[in-house]
């Protein structure tokens, strides 16, 4: 897989990670109203679980341990009944501002490097430690009466202006309450494995394509089959995959972004006990059953351009501006 093709999975994940940093500032700042609504805290805990699993696929490790940090506190409010004060708000927005600045950071024009993420992880780590032994001693009731200051969406955004959110500072703590590392075996066996499927899948995409190494990328997606039999939406998309791929008129340019996305949603989905939603998009089913080759193309006319340019020789380009002029 080129550095184009590679740019395309990283902007996916990136778009995907924006949406779920949405959901959890807005439950945070709500928290209030969140832990009284079991549904929000699944929500809370999916969009965290979310970022982890991508960022895992895509070996961006110091986001991956940001989101697992999130992901078990959100867990124990989702299994205890707490009463949230502002200083837990507090914590959680600190926790918080971490993950969206090593977001950030990959967007950004020098992205972010393995020794970068773990030195901010190394720096954050207090700050998440702080927040879980805090959640911990609200469940035991080891904490003084909740004030009741409440932190405003005013505030939190003064507050977040005026301090590096990894750097500054964090509150002293006194609880040796471990951090939770991983989620049981249970809970995480189908999405592990889907992961490991998908990164196996990305190497082979890096790849030019023969007949061995889609083969191969045939061989995945049986072992991807394999990991809900009972399933029907996940079978259905792993087969317009594997048709898809079969193909030999579609490059890993064009497949690569379309097959990896859809396999790692649909495997989210099997893990929050929604596969009745999975769906084969209208994009896979054109590469899974059209005997020509296939471009997809965005609605954006200057990303369309590049698109076309890349696939199409100047007498095909001026040839399709004569059809669509014709049809204007």
């Amino acid at each position: 897989m080129d550095g184009g093709n590679n740019e395309k999975i990283v902007g996916y994940f990136i778009e995907e990670a924006r949406e779920h940093l949405e959901t959890i500032e807005k439950g945070i700042l709500e928290l209030e109203l969140a832990v009284e609504d079991k549904e929000r805290i699944n929500e809370l805990f999916r969009a965290a679980h979310s970022i982890k699993g991508g960022a895992a696929m895509l070996n961006f490790t110091a986001i991956q341990k940001a989101a697992h940090r999130l992901e078990d506190a959100f867990k124990i409010l989702r299994d205890q009944p707490i009463q949230p004060d502002s200083t837990l708000e507090s914590l959680f927005l600190k926790a918080y501002d971490i993950l969206q600045d090593l977001i950030e950071r990959l967007q950004g024009p020098f992205g972010l490097s393995p020794e970068e993420g773990e030195q901010i992880m190394k720096e954050a780590e207090p700050r998440f430690v702080e927040l879980l032994n805090y959640i911990e001693q609200l469940a035991t009731g080891d904490v003084p009466p909740p004030t009741t200051e409440k932190l405003t969406l005013t505030s939190v955004t003064a507050a977040k202006a005026a301090s590096n959110p990894v750097t500054a500072t964090s509150r002293s703590h006194t609880s040796q309450t471990e951090v939770p590392q991983e989620a049981s075996p249970a809970e995480e066996k189908v999405t592990v494995r889907v992961r490991q499927i998908l990164q196996q899948m990305l190497a082979i995409f890096k790849q030019e394509p023969t007949p061995n190494n889609r083969q191969q990328l045939q061989n995945l997606c049986d072992k991807l089959a394999q990991l809900a039999p009972g399933e029907s939406g996940w079978q259905n998309l792993i087969r317009c995959a594997k048709q898809a791929i079969a193909n030999p008129k579609h490059s890993y340019r064009l497949l690569a972004p379309v097959v990896i996305k859809e396999i790692k949603l649909a495997g989210d989905c099997l893990d929050v006990g929604k596969g009745s939603e999975i769906i084969p998009s209208q994009g896979l089913e054109q590469l899974a059953y059209s005997k020509l080759p296939q471009v997809l193309v965005t609605v954006d006319p200057v990303i369309a351009a590049d698109t076309l340019s890349k696939v199409f020789t100047k007498e095909q380009i001026a040839k399709l501006v004569s059809l669509l002029q014709a049809h204007s």
